[in-house]
């Protein structure tokens, strides 16, 4: 479907007890869950004629009816964003984005978006994939920064979306947590599903999860804080922030699950007046997207692409390196 698109959609026996959302994510083509959320709360889906909330429980014989709304122009227009390119052939171009950076035109962000940029980029790139996300196989939340790779052809839009079906691609992140992490390596296998309550969050309480599994390594050990390579062996929503959390060593700076557990974490050691006076400055998570591995889905080279770190996370590394040596010395 289309954006302007209107569906009529009768519930069946066999989707009885379905979220409204799962149950429109699933019906309608080329539609998210989230997508069909924000369709939801935006009130472009009814059930017999009556708005309801995405977690609705859906009965046999209701009537789904809605429609997708048109975006807005600047949706899809190309737009000179800055794009720092890793790496571009005729099928691929890999990209390190910036925190802050939207991936694709979404309800409240129409322009300005990592797509809008890769349109001026790559002209043809409209035709590729969804009319939404054209050329995008993964995303990265808007302040995670790193590592995007984007289909640039059809057959290339196939091969990458197979590849992470089968998780056979390898990403690595960077994460700076607070605290001291128990051992040099571990695994934290939590299920993750909706936050009971707050259906913007995710959470490893919730009743309804999925399979989650984060490989970890130490990198760095600071006082009061540990960096850490984090290798997802699955891709839920906001998995490595909601793990991290969870065994109470949140991110620094994430402003959804870290505010709870970063007192608890970081007890022990009490950051100094210079470390405190940086950390105040931080506005997102301490999280970037390091490394992306895969087969080249036209010539099946395998291929290893890496970014650099965001100023904001190598000066705050770079003052608790500091910190670390001249505490060292006083010993």
């Amino acid at each position: 479907m289309t954006h302007g698109d209107a569906f009529s959609i009768r519930v069946d026996s066999s989707a009885a007890g379905q979220r409204l959302d799962v149950f429109v994510g699933a019906r309608l083509p080329g539609c998210s869950r989230s997508f069909a959320a924000q369709l939801i709360a935006g009130g472009n889906v009814r059930v017999n004629d009556r708005p309801q909330k995405p977690g609705h429980r859906l009965k046999t014989g209701d009537a789904v009816t809605g429609c997708i709304p048109p975006l807005r122009p600047a949706g899809f227009l190309p737009e000179p964003i800055p794009l720092a390119i890793l790496y571009e052939d005729a099928h691929i171009v890999v990209i390190n984005k910036p925190p802050g950076l939207v991936v694709h035109p979404a309800p409240g962000h129409y322009s300005g978006t990592l797509v809008n940029g890769l349109l001026y980029h790559c002209p043809d790139l409209g035709g590729i994939g969804s009319e939404l996300r054209p050329g995008i196989v993964h995303r990265l939340d808007k302040d995670t920064s790193g590592t995007l790779v984007v289909a640039k052809d059809g057959a290339a839009l196939e091969g990458l979306n197979a590849q992470f079906k089968a998780r056979t691609v390898q990403k690595t992140y960077l994460a700076l947590v607070h605290g001291a992490m128990p051992a040099a390596e571990g695994t934290i296998r939590l299920p993750i599903g909706r936050h009971p309550v707050d259906r913007k969050r995710m959470s490893v309480a919730s009743r309804r999860t999925r399979q989650a599994e984060t490989g970890w390594r130490v990198r760095s050990r600071f006082p009061g804080f540990t960096l850490l390579e984090l290798d997802l062996k699955t891709g839920r929503t906001h998995q490595i922030r909601v793990h991290c959390a969870a065994v109470q060593h949140p991110i620094v700076g994430d402003p959804v699950y870290g505010k709870r557990n970063a007192s608890r974490a970081s007890s022990d050691v009490s950051p100094s007046t210079d470390i405190n006076e940086l950390l105040a400055t931080i506005r997102r998570q301490m999280l970037h997207a390091w490394r992306i591995g895969f087969v080249h889905p036209a010539s099946g080279a395998a291929l290893t692409f890496e970014s650099p770190m965001p100023p904001d996370m190598r000066r705050l590394i770079a003052a608790l390196e500091a910190r670390s040596r001249k505490l060292e010395g006083e010993k």
